[in-house]
């Protein structure tokens, strides 16, 4: 089973996301995705997360998005965590800001592990101990030791 800290890596930590609104927010978190040559074709990789966003909102409360999206501009599954003191409107099901955020990326033919990395993250991030460690996080390091004490 493949484990979040295996998708994550601490180029893709954004302690202090700069982003105002959720559109730049995905953006920004997906800049070191782009970087790392794991997304092949932004433009095609935001209409998908954006089309996903406009179903049903990422914002699952608690503080907490999961942007996500599956499609054929992705070489392989990657996430990205982003951190915003101030908060993101992410339209949200409790109303609340989201300061923690994962994007995930998955290519089109890998839904199950895609399905399997959803549920693992929303099933930490459940945990008030693992938002609590994220949210005092200094390093990107530190946020992979929270995760893998937790996994």
């Amino acid at each position: 089973m493949i484990k979040i800290t295996e998708l994550l890596h601490r180029e893709s930590i954004l302690l202090n996301l700069k982003a105002q609104d959720k559109t730049e927010v995905i953006h920004e978190l997906t800049r070191p995705l782009l970087e790392a040559g794991l997304i092949a074709d932004e433009q095609e990789f935001y209409a998908a997360i954006l089309r996903r966003e406009n179903l049903e909102s990422t914002g699952i409360g608690l503080g907490i998005a999961i942007p996500h999206a599956r499609t054929k501009a992705v070489k392989q599954t990657a996430l990205a965590f982003g951190r915003s003191d101030k908060g993101v409107d992410f339209n949200s099901l409790d109303g609340k800001p989201c300061h923690l955020v994962f994007l995930i990326a998955a290519h089109e033919d890998r839904k199950t592990e895609y399905i399997m990395t959803l549920a693992r993250v929303s099933k930490l991030l459940r945990r008030d101990e693992v938002r609590i460690g994220l949210g005092k996080a200094k390093t990107p390091e530190e946020v992979l030791a929270v995760l893998a004490l937790h996994e």
